[in-house]
């Protein structure tokens, strides 16, 4: 089942935002880190609802497509986002 392409985001007190970007806009420069990881996650979560969406030059599908392959054949380490979010707000952890 297709999501609306219309996706709603909402950041702490701020109003929400639509992709048709029809309210106030937000002051990125006034969020915490926190905030901004927030947002990007949401704008994140937006894209992937919709992948053919997003355009790719040549090279970074084929960039892209020798990551999956590394990752398809057990040659690299991921990290789950949450632990890149607790470093990225923690980082003496």
């Amino acid at each position: 089942m297709r999501r609306s392409s219309r996706v709603r985001l909402g950041i702490h007190g701020f109003r929400p935002y639509t992709m048709y970007m029809s309210t106030t806009p937000i002051d990125i420069g006034k969020l915490s880190a926190e905030e901004k990881l927030r947002l990007i996650e949401e704008l994140w979560e937006s894209l992937r609802q919709v992948p053919e969406a997003i355009p790719f030059t040549d090279s970074q599908r084929q960039e892209l497509d020798r990551r999956l392959d590394e990752l398809d054949r057990g040659e690299t380490q991921t990290v789950p986002w949450d632990e890149v979010k607790k470093r990225l707000l923690d980082p003496s952890e």
